[in-house]
């Protein structure tokens, strides 16, 4: 046995156990296996990782210190608990893109108590096995999804990037165009030009320079610029020196009712994002793999510990998973160092870091939004078919205009229905001869005694059900149907219903039907629903299209 198939343990049917879901021998060997390149894979991850948490933190609302804690406290946890070797767990913008309107309606303590109900949610989620069923998300529809929360980001960084205050406005984009009104009546050049620099020195850095922490050095001397410049730029403000005692003042148990829609959106964001991270880290390394169940556990742990430091609800970055992988990480020592250097670098620099202009990380947040989208795969899945592109723009749209939740649910939605659509049309009811070969005088005979076989091909099921109905009512002069069931595909509650409808109408004509090739699993759902039940009775079921053939030409004979 591998060490991977110990880590994630064996699979069982129904609810996962409870060992399965928590730390290994293997991922200590693993952490043995190579410290020192784990290590500075963790240095570098911090590096990137801080400007990020700061910025996330500023924009969630709750300020850039709970950005900091969240990196530390759920960075640390998700390291340790979590199910694959290479993810790194922090704030991120999608998640702030959830919480703005969380803050605005309950307040930071409603931040909190949502952060610490999605975690159980998560937890409940790992238990349940549910992490595996990601894998069936459209592509359209994940591309859609980023593609908007990029832009929600972008909207949401624009007060900030001009210094001026947005409003308060039910909708991101009214927000975004008040601020530019706001701008354009007071005009301050030096916002916009830190936020459009620092933005600049981290897409080339990333372009000319990808081994060089641009984000950072961006941020650094936008601070040294703004402490030591001729302009006015608002701060970030005070940054707590490490982690304060762990409290559980924010705890309310009457608001559980109110908060749960938010709180089942934030759960759904965490393990959508994570999952989708992780399966991005296995596609970037050799012989990783993750274990979504696991994975949900380890976030679900570090969103139920983080609010106790004040902390926002986290989940993986892809952003920074990525940074891990390519700084050579091979365990999850990588991941928890990062935190650990973060807390040693806040404790340090505490005060220097309490000077970083907004406007410097809203820069960053920009730079972010770009490198999050992927415009080739963009244009490709938009030109790969209709249903597609529709979808694609139908979740960019819900993403930008409503929430993501919603976004998600409609874009799944479009998905099923073009699926079934699809799927519907495959099935078809085709006439093919009762022989193949040439046909002796007394076949031909009976073809003129109008004897017709139908195969039914491909799913028989609500969707097809209708098309199956047209078609075999208008079979005319014919006195005996023999229904070929050996392709049906699969069959449910519906298509049995019109495929007794369709028996009863042809008899009702006084064409004898006939059935042959029902597959066993298909025939416990007919004997449910009674449907043939007369045929069954009268002996015109068979296992084979022979039989029927065979009892066709006896009634014609007779």
């Amino acid at each position: 046995m591998t060490s991977t198939a110990r880590a994630h343990g064996p699979v069982r049917a129904g609810l996962r156990s409870v060992a399965d879901l928590f730390p290994q021998r293997a991922d200590l060997r693993a952490m043995a296996r190579n410290p020192r390149r784990d290590l500075l894979a963790g240095v570098t991850v911090a590096i990137v990782a801080l400007p990020l948490a700061l910025a996330f933190g500023a924009a969630s609302g709750l300020g850039a210190g709970a950005g900091i804690v969240t990196a530390i406290v759920a960075g640390f946890i998700a390291a340790v608990f979590g199910g694959s070797n290479l993810q790194v767990s922090g704030p991120t913008g999608a998640m702030t893109v959830v919480l703005v309107p969380i803050v605005h309606q309950f307040g930071p303590t409603g931040v909190l108590m949502v952060g610490l109900m999605a975690g159980v949610a998560l937890v409940v989620m790992a238990f349940a096995r549910l992490g595996r069923y990601v894998r069936y998300l459209p592509a359209p529809v994940i591309e859609g999804f980023t593609a908007g929360i990029a832009v929600v980001i972008a909207l949401q960084q624009v007060p900030a990037a001009l210094g001026v205050s947005g409003g308060e406005h039910d909708r991101l984009w009214e927000s975004a165009a008040d601020a530019v009104l706001h701008y354009l009546q007071h005009p301050d050049p030096w916002p916009p030009l830190v936020a459009l620099g620092v933005m600049a020195v981290i897409l080339l850095g990333a372009k000319w320079r990808p081994t060089w922490p641009s984000s950072l050095l961006a941020v650094a001397a936008a601070s040294v610029i703004a402490v030591w410049g001729p302009m006015d730029l608002q701060s970030i403000g005070a940054i707590p020196a490490g982690l304060g005692a762990p409290s559980a003042d924010f705890i309310d148990l009457g608001a559980i009712r109110a908060l749960s829609t938010a709180a089942i959106a934030v759960a759904a964001l965490a393990a959508l994002e994570s999952l989708l991270s992780a399966t991005v880290a296995d596609g970037m390394s050799v012989n990783e793999r993750h274990d979504p169940d696991r994975e949900l556990m380890g976030q679900g742990l570090a969103n139920i510990v983080t609010p106790f430091f004040g902390g926002i609800p986290a989940t993986a970055a892809i952003a920074r998973t990525a940074v891990n992988v390519r700084a050579g990480a091979s365990s999850r020592l990588a991941a928890a160092s990062h935190a650990i250097v973060l807390l040693v670098v806040v404790a340090a620099l505490a005060p220097v870091v309490s000077h970083v202009p907004l406007a410097a990380l809203a820069g960053v947040l920009f730079a972010t939004t770009v490198r999050m989208v992927e415009f080739a795969s963009l244009k490709a899945l938009a030109r790969a078919t209709r249903g597609d592109g529709l979808i694609l723009l139908l979740t960019f749209g819900a993403t930008v205009l409503l929430d993501l939740v919603t976004a998600v649910v409609i874009g799944l939605s479009v998905a099923v229905l073009l699926a079934l659509r699809a799927v519907a049309k495959s099935a078809k009811v085709e006439a093919v001869p009762l022989e193949q070969g040439d046909y002796s005088e007394e076949e031909h005979r009976l073809l003129q005694e109008h004897i017709v076989a139908y195969r039914l091909d491909g799913p028989l099921f609500f969707a097809a059900a209708h098309n199956f109905l047209l078609e075999m009512t208008d079979v005319a002069d014919v006195r005996i149907v023999i229904l070929r069931m050996s392709r049906v595909s699969t069959i449910d509650a519906t298509g049995a219903q019109v495929l007794g409808d369709v028996i009863e109408r042809l008899e009702k004509r006084g064409v004898t039907v006939l059935i042959s090739g029902i597959r066993p699993h298909h025939d416990r759902v007919l004997t449910r629903l009674g449907v043939g039940k007369k045929l069954r009775e009268e002996g015109r079921v068979f296992p084979d299209t022979p039989g029927a053939i065979a009892y066709a030409r006896a009634l014609i004979s007779s």
